[in-house]
């Protein structure tokens, strides 16, 4: 005689919609500042930059860095690192967060955390030189480009969204596993419909977290032959060209806000209804 079949128990339905109007206490004015008051803001904010440097009489080296060409192509730069990276370590560190909180693992919770501890400790630029020595040590590894650069930034950032997967998978009600096992659904399946998506608030702020910081690490990548923003910034602040330092930094000012509020917003849709 077969066991009967678990329940069709669904997870947590997703919030309200990104941009609906049913947000509890919140008017409609009140929605359109929350959903449009940031890209509004940044996009005032690169106007103003915009209207600042085209006032300044910019030399020759000013003028060939601050081309739109030049500005497009660190941004594109500066934000696949960033995607990189941020893939690399949700692969990682999810698995090894869930690993941690199982029973039959729990033991191996130690060693995990340490090795998240490791790579945010050590300074993000002592962490790339580290690396880049390592790479330079290893003929079949490239010391300088984007491999080093992203496997840095994983290491960096791979601590909050490994320590956000634990604690959202620890703090699940206990009373609603043992519902759903009582009903006859496997550990796979109470982890899979219930305990992920109760988690996923908690795991999303940990990925928010990590994503402003790989913006932030990726300035760094410059001096590693990654590219990006930083190397404006540097440029300007080597050449002594206030231009060059300001338009660096704030681009990657406004792409850090920028790419906040995205997550934010994936965050606030991901969800489940009611937490």
């Amino acid at each position: 005689m077969s066991a009967p079949a678990p329940p069709d128990i669904a997870a947590p339905g997703p919030t309200t919609a990104v941009g609906s109007d049913d947000a509890p206490g919140r008017s409609r004015l009140g929605t359109a500042l929350h959903y449009l008051g940031m890209p509004v803001l940044l996009a005032l904010v690169l106007l103003a930059l915009y209207v600042w440097v085209q006032g300044l009489e910019l030399d020759a080296i000013e003028a060939r860095q601050l081309r739109r060409a030049v500005l497009v192509g660190q941004t594109t730069q500066h934000v696949r690192l960033t995607v990189y990276s941020t893939l690399i370590v949700l692969a990682l560190a999810i698995p090894l967060g869930i690993i941690a909180t199982r029973p039959g693992t729990r033991r191996l919770a130690p060693a995990i955390i340490g090795l998240g501890n490791a790579g945010q400790a050590i300074p993000s630029l002592g962490l790339l030189a580290l690396i880049f020595f390592i790479a330079r040590q290893t003929p079949l590894l490239p010391s300088t480009g984007t491999v080093p650069v992203v496997a840095a930034l994983v290491g960096y950032s791979f601590l909050p969204i490994l320590r956000n997967t634990m604690v959202g998978l620890e703090q699940v009600d206990a009373s609603v596993l043992e519902a759903g096992r009582g009903m006859g659904m496997s550990s796979w399946l109470v982890l899979r419909r219930l305990e992920l998506p109760l988690a996923v608030p908690v795991i999303l702020a940990g990925v928010r977290t990590a994503l402003v910081l790989n913006v932030g690490t990726a300035t760094l990548a410059f001096l590693f032959g990654g590219g990006g923003l930083g190397r404006t910034i540097f440029q300007g602040f080597g050449l002594q060209r206030l231009p060059l330092l300001v338009t660096g930094a704030v681009l990657v000012s406004v792409l850090a806000l920028f790419v906040d509020w995205l997550a934010g917003l994936v965050e606030e849709r991901l969800t489940p209804r009611g937490l």
